[in-house]
């Protein structure tokens, strides 16, 4: 493939095809799984999902390598590819063409936030913002229809906009002192 519009067209094959094979075959909601280990020497973080592996680290401040982006820098990454991939997928099923496709997600956070005096700051990124820079000879109204389409359907995007209950628990082994 040569260029991002001759992949859309593939692209909107292959997402038809998995669409229509969801539709006929039954399909039921998947169960996905991510599992993280720390490493003893180093503190670092490695997560394995499915046959991957990505480490995460923190920097020397926080007795970390640089090894890795530390889990907040991931997580504007996370969002960012997912809408990548959405723009992506909804321009093959909207015929958009598209030349380039780039995101940019950004946010602020407070190393204050959870400390004595700062109880009230926020511990996680606030502010996220996401710029699409799009290159496409398609029309401003096309574009608008795309944008709100991947709105509609970014999973990552919408975890993150919706309310989330997320359940915890501890499964402890005790050893020897």
């Amino acid at each position: 493939m040569s260029n991002l519009r001759e992949y859309l067209l593939q692209k909107k094959g292959a997402v038809t095809s998995w669409r229509n094979k969801i539709r006929d075959d039954g399909s039921q909601p998947a169960q996905l799984s991510a599992r993280v280990s720390a490493e003893g020497r180093t503190g670092v973080r490695r997560i394995r999902v499915r046959d991957f592996q990505i480490i995460f680290d923190s920097g020397p401040e926080l007795a970390g390598h640089s090894l890795g982006p530390g889990s907040q820098e991931m997580q504007l990454g996370v969002l960012g590819t997912c809408l990548t991939h959405i723009f992506l997928t909804q321009a093959a099923l909207q015929d958009v063409p598209l030349d380039t496709i780039n995101v940019e997600v950004t946010a602020n956070i407070d190393h204050r936030g959870g400390h004595p005096g700062f109880e009230d700051v926020p511990v996680y990124p606030v502010n996220v913002r996401y710029t699409a820079h799009i290159e496409s000879p398609a029309s401003p109204e096309q574009i608008a229809a795309l944008h709100e389409a991947v709105e509609r359907t970014c999973p990552i995007y919408n975890f993150l906009i919706n309310p989330q209950t997320i359940q915890g628990q501890i499964e402890h082994t005790r050893t020897a002192a």
